[in-house]
């Protein structure tokens, strides 16, 4: 089965929705799981009822990038531009991509938690068909 890393800063929002979308609909292929440069420590309730939307039930937590050091991943993503900066050389094995999302938490508003929801399943869609 082929690993994946998304990584963002906070790890609260938008690489945990990548996880949790990755692993309720390509899981029997690839597993995810996500971290944060600087995580914040909770998953944003908002990021959770998007996923609920669409099926999906995700009981993941905030980690930090540093528990990942060294483990091997097929891919690594960041999902922010932060992240990316802070991560210019993944350490581990795997190839690292970059994919920018708009952070919802910056608004609060349900509706940038579903636009970005819907972004990252369908980008995702087309780039870990590849994988």
């Amino acid at each position: 089965m082929k690993r994946v890393l998304f990584l963002c800063t906070g790890n609260s929002c938008r690489s945990q929705m990548a996880e949790a979308i990755v692993n309720a609909q390509m899981g029997e292929t690839l597993r995810a799981v996500s971290a944060g440069t600087k995580p914040a420590g909770y998953i944003h309730p908002k990021a959770l009822e998007a996923l609920a939307e669409i099926g999906i039930q995700h009981t993941g937590s905030s980690k930090r990038a540093d528990e990942f050091q060294g483990a091997d991943f097929d891919l690594v993503v960041t999902v922010c531009d932060s992240a990316a900066e802070e991560c210019l050389v993944w350490l581990g094995k795997g190839e690292k991509v970059h994919h920018s999302f708009f952070d919802p938490a910056q608004t609060d508003y349900m509706e940038d938690f579903r636009r970005v929801r819907d972004e990252i399943a369908h980008e995702l869609a087309n780039m870990l068909a590849q994988v």
